[in-house]
């Protein structure tokens, strides 16, 4: 079984997205996020069923989709990095990704099992 690390910059996206769709629709974004997390929760069993992202072939990252986000997460055997989220209609630039997979790498992470949004969005 992978061991889940969710990076602050992902937890910081999923926020963000849930804080905006909170503006209109509290309780759907309490179920987005609940929704994320129980599907970042079967990558823990899973850990390489998330589909290679188009814009990133030949890549070690992977992505699950749980509408209207986008999911990217890195294993390296072990553990599951969640890196960043995004929503689906965004273009995913491949830059961002490094960049947030090189901090994980200098930085600690948060090990975290499901954690709840600090703002406005529970």
């Amino acid at each position: 079984m992978a061991e889940l690390i969710w990076t602050e910059p992902a937890l910081s996206d999923l926020d963000a997205i849930a804080d905006y769709i909170a503006l209109e629709n509290p309780e759907a974004a309490r179920d987005l996020v609940q929704r994320v997390f129980q599907h970042v929760e079967q990558l823990a069993e899973y850990p390489q069923s998330g589909a290679r992202p188009r814009e990133l072939r030949g890549s070690r990252y992977r992505q699950i989709v749980e509408p209207p986000c986008r999911v990217f997460y890195r294993y390296d055997g072990e553990r599951v990095f969640v890196l960043y989220v995004m929503r689906g209609e965004m273009r995913l630039r491949a830059s961002q990704l490094g960049k947030r997979d090189r901090q994980t790498r200098k930085t600690s992470q948060r090990r975290v099992g499901q954690p709840q949004p600090a703002s406005g969005s529970r």
